[in-house]
């Protein structure tokens, strides 16, 4: 299955859940993208801790946390018809011949280090 396939059954999923009711404003989608940032901060806060998720204790809250964030995601992508599939292979391609994303620069004074 592709990203793209995916994203549009997950947006489906909560079309069908009622979570995209009404016009798609730009408030609706920066509300959004808050939720995706929200699920990482969780994440973190999952990582600190070192705890089994809540609601699937069988896997930490780590990795639940970020499948949350891939689902969140997903369902942006699928509502705004965005290509995650061309465009990461694009941007990967890019990365790949980046001067400071090579090792040896990124070593040097001011380099980019994280």
């Amino acid at each position: 299955m592709t990203l793209n396939k995916l994203a549009k059954e997950i947006h489906k999923d909560n079309v069908d859940a009622g979570w995209w009711q009404g016009d798609v404003t730009l408030e609706k989608l920066a509300t959004k993208l808050c939720l995706i940032h929200s699920e990482i901060s969780e994440c973190m806060e999952g990582l600190r801790k070192g705890i089994p998720d809540d609601k699937l204790p069988h896997r930490s809250m780590e990795e639940v946390e970020m499948a949350d964030t891939v689902i969140r995601i997903m369902d942006y992508c699928g509502a705004r018809n965005i290509d995650l599939d061309g465009a990461i292979a694009e941007k990967r391609a890019f990365n790949a011949q980046r001067a400071d994303h090579k090792v040896e620069n990124r070593k040097q004074a001011g380099g980019k280090a994280f």
